[in-house]
């Protein structure tokens, strides 16, 4: 894998978030991965910092909780969409995404959570700072349109971490 900087493919890295990207976590020895379509890139405490947004609902939540890391591999274009569809429609819980999807992973470099092998863009974070949605400043629009009456007690919760290597597949 090509090393290099977090901002080099950022506009790739955005346009293929978008389309869903998958957040890996690893604890006490199990991997799981998910799809996320939030998050951000920028710059924060003099470090460039990737942000995530998981659910308390779900399965990677308490992995990333207790890890304290997490990588994001993006697939570029239109690749890996039956995988993408599969890790954010099922839990966890319930399947082994990576043999359920074969997905095979790359070690990381700087953290102990593998890469999405297929991908063609990856993050290694290290977890420094997380903050739970104060619902009460959301905006009634946003309450409305993305925390449905099923979802009211299922709030996100954002993980910034530092990006600690970006690569090129």
């Amino acid at each position: 894998m090509q090393k290099i900087s977090y901002n080099e493919y950022l506009e790739e890295a955005m346009a293929g978030l978008s389309k869903g990207a998958f957040l890996t976590v690893k604890a006490e020895g199990e991997i799981n991965t998910m799809t996320i379509g939030w998050g951000s890139i920028g710059y924060i405490w003099a470090k460039p910092i990737f942000t995530v947004l998981v659910r308390e609902s779900r399965h990677t939540y308490q992995l990333l909780a207790e890890s304290g890391q997490f990588t994001v591999s993006i697939p570029l274009g239109e690749k890996m969409n039956e995988e993408l569809n599969f890790c954010g429609t099922e839990s966890g819980r319930d399947y082994d995404k990576f043999k359920e999807c074969n997905l095979k992973t790359i070690p990381g470099k700087k953290v102990d959570v593998p890469l999405i092998k297929g991908c063609q863009l990856h993050y290694e974070c290290q977890v420094k700072f997380r903050q739970e949605m104060d619902v009460g400043k959301l905006k009634k629009d946003y309450q409305t349109k993305w925390y449905s009456e099923d979802n009211q007690d299922d709030y996100h919760m954002l993980y910034f971490g530092e990006i600690v290597a970006t690569y090129l597949e």
